[in-house]
């Protein structure tokens, strides 16, 4: 007994310690690092790229200032904790089984076994151009660097899918799967990289599994508000991190497995919500601790650019084989669009491998800076991905499968007066509300299939479908009844690309739209949207009402609004006269 209350009493102190630092590091943080970082994060988002690109930069800038992680030497922690709780975030919304897909299992292996060989080939041709960082490498040093450049950014493809509001959508959760499995790569790669094997304890592990229950008994009783983020810090960082490391595997691991045993549960999504700003705060700081390791030389700039330049390949190998397993040209191209980055991990793999003399420690600068540019390559080519895939289309469609997973199939929606883009809370309340007012003449559109599963079971017309995918455009049938379209998405980035589809066909109903800050109201309003409302003032019922009592005001309109594909081939035209 004694022996319990003691790993308990250890286990509340770690957690106790962590909090502690947390807070120590913030109050004791110089005002130019705030200053500085704020400052780069913001002229970065103003041109259009993620803020964590001047978070970069502001390392980059500290550095020459002299404030580097000697200067802070609790820094690198504030950003351990970071990337815990994005691998924490990312187990709360994984499903286990797409992990076993071969699309994302078989992907993952084939494509660092591919791009290893092919960056090896041409590692070694930069050595025969004399960069002196590569030059004295033997076949083993290069293949180890080959092996840190084959991984691709987690905490770049999660917070682009994010911001997107596309981590649920089909693209992003391959992204996340290969991510996932090549975080795994790297987990093997640390743990034998000590030169020892894991702690005998290190099987008890095995048993936390048969534990999910009493965890989520656990989580069904600890409430809301602060209660909830305590918990969800404490499963990562004492669970999940410290465990995992005093069993002698990877922290980061740790935290992954904690999310994943807590994904399912009916509170998973308001945990998430609740530590999305701590993790998104500590990352910051993970970016910076990145240039904070030292500024290049010309010629370490030259070799990071020429690296950067090798992207395309990486991007190229992920589109063929997804392709390969049936996946659409589009889903495919996104995917590989998200991947096109080098990864913090491979940066981790290149430290470790430096401490045990393995590479020479010039090669993390080289690394950092190749992974700097490699954000700020893709940034921008993720932000344009939907324009680029509609200008690649005729090379797309000609890589693609025969056979691609529903490509053919027809969307029907049946006859409905009224069609509302997005079913979650706002799109639910509207879709109630003109049910009870028109009758059955409303359908939902919604991405997310469990969600769909749960409109169906509560007799909801509800199809699935992605009204932010061009390809819902292409498949869904023309239709004369509509007169008007609900654009209630969470993401003002799915609104916008929706009502883009919509300016593109010929429908001419009524367009309302939700925002959630002004200057999305400002945007959607230049736009020529029929009705914009403000999420926090119109929501759910109180929106729809307000468009009720403008459709009442109104006569129905005489002419029928015809809601047609923007891009109909002409095989699929002739077919239709010909019927």
């Amino acid at each position: 007994m004694n022996g319990k209350n003691n790993s308990l009493s250890v286990l509340i102190k770690k957690c106790t310690l962590y909090l502690i630092k947390i807070i120590f590091i913030i109050s004791r943080m110089e005002p130019a690092v705030l200053l500085i970082t704020l400052a780069c994060g913001f002229v970065m988002s103003r041109f259009g790229f993620p803020p964590l690109v001047g978070y970069l930069g502001a390392g980059f800038i500290l550095y020459t200032l002299e404030i580097d992680e000697n200067t802070l030497p609790l820094l690198e922690k504030i950003a351990d904790i970071g990337v815990y709780l994005l691998l924490f975030a990312i187990g709360l919304r994984l499903d286990l089984k797409s992990l076993v897909k071969p699309e994302v299992l078989v992907t993952s292996g084939v494509h660092m076994f591919s791009f290893v060989i092919i960056s090896l080939s041409i590692l070694k041709i930069f050595a025969f151009l004399g960069f002196s960082q590569i030059a004295g490498l033997n076949e083993n040093q290069l293949l180890l660097l080959a092996f840190a450049l084959s991984f691709s950014s987690t905490v770049f493809a999660v917070k682009t899918l994010d911001d997107k509001g596309e981590m649920v959508s089909l693209y992003g959760q391959i992204a996340i799967g290969i991510l996932i499995i090549q975080d795994l790569f790297a987990v093997v790669f640390l743990t034998f990289s000590k030169g020892e094997l894991p702690s005998i304890y290190a099987f008890a592990l095995l048993l936390l599994p048969f534990l999910r229950p009493l965890i989520h008994a656990i989580f069904d009783r600890v409430g809301h508000g602060d209660l909830l983020v305590l918990f969800g810090l404490v499963m990562t960082l004492v669970f999940g991190a410290f465990l995992f490391e005093k069993a002698g595997l990877k922290p980061d691991l740790g935290a992954l497995v904690m999310g994943i045993l807590l994904s399912g549960h009916t509170k998973t999504q308001e945990l998430t919500k609740s530590i999305f700003y701590f993790k998104e705060l500590f990352l910051v700081t993970f970016f910076l601790t990145i240039g904070l390791k030292g500024l290049p030389t010309t010629e370490d700039l030259v070799l990071a650019v020429l690296l950067t330049l090798v992207l395309p390949i990486k991007w190229l190998i992920f589109l063929t084989i997804l392709t390969r397993f049936r996946i659409r040209a589009r889903t495919a191209f996104l995917s590989s669009s998200a991947l096109m980055t080098y990864s913090e991990f491979g940066l981790i793999v290149c430290s470790v491998a430096s401490l045990n003399g393995w590479l020479p420690e010039q090669l993390i600068i080289v690394l950092a800076v190749s992974l700097a540019l490699s954000f700020l390559f893709a940034s921008p080519l993720n932000q344009v991905s939907e324009q680029m895939y509609q200008y690649l289309h005729p090379f797309l469609a000609f890589i693609e499968h025969n056979k691609a997973k529903s490509e053919d199939t027809p969307i029907r929606i049946g006859h409905p007066r009224f069609l509302i883009l997005g079913m979650g809370r706002i799109g639910t309340g509207a879709y109630d509300a003109l049910k009870k007012n028109f009758g059955n003449v409303v359908v939902g559109i919604e991405h997310k299939p469990e969600l769909v599963a749960r409109h169906h079971r509560q007799k909801r017309r509800v199809i699935l479908g992605d009204a932010s995918d061009t390809d819902f455009w292409h498949k869904l049938e023309p239709n004369e009844n509509i007169e008007h379209i609900l654009l209630t998405m969470s993401r003002h980035h799915g609104n916008l690309l929706a009502f883009e589809q919509l300016k593109g066909s010929s429908y001419e109903g009524k367009v309302s739209a939700i925002a959630l800050y002004q200057e999305e109201i400002s945007h959607l309003s230049k736009m020529k949207i029929d009705q914009v409302y403000d999420i926090y003032e119109s929501a759910g019922v109180g929106f729809v009402n307000s468009m009720i009592s403008e459709i009442q005001r109104n006569k129905p309109p005489t002419k029928k609004k015809t809601l047609l594909k923007k891009y109909y081939t002409r095989k699929k035209v002739k077919k239709r006269k010909e019927d």
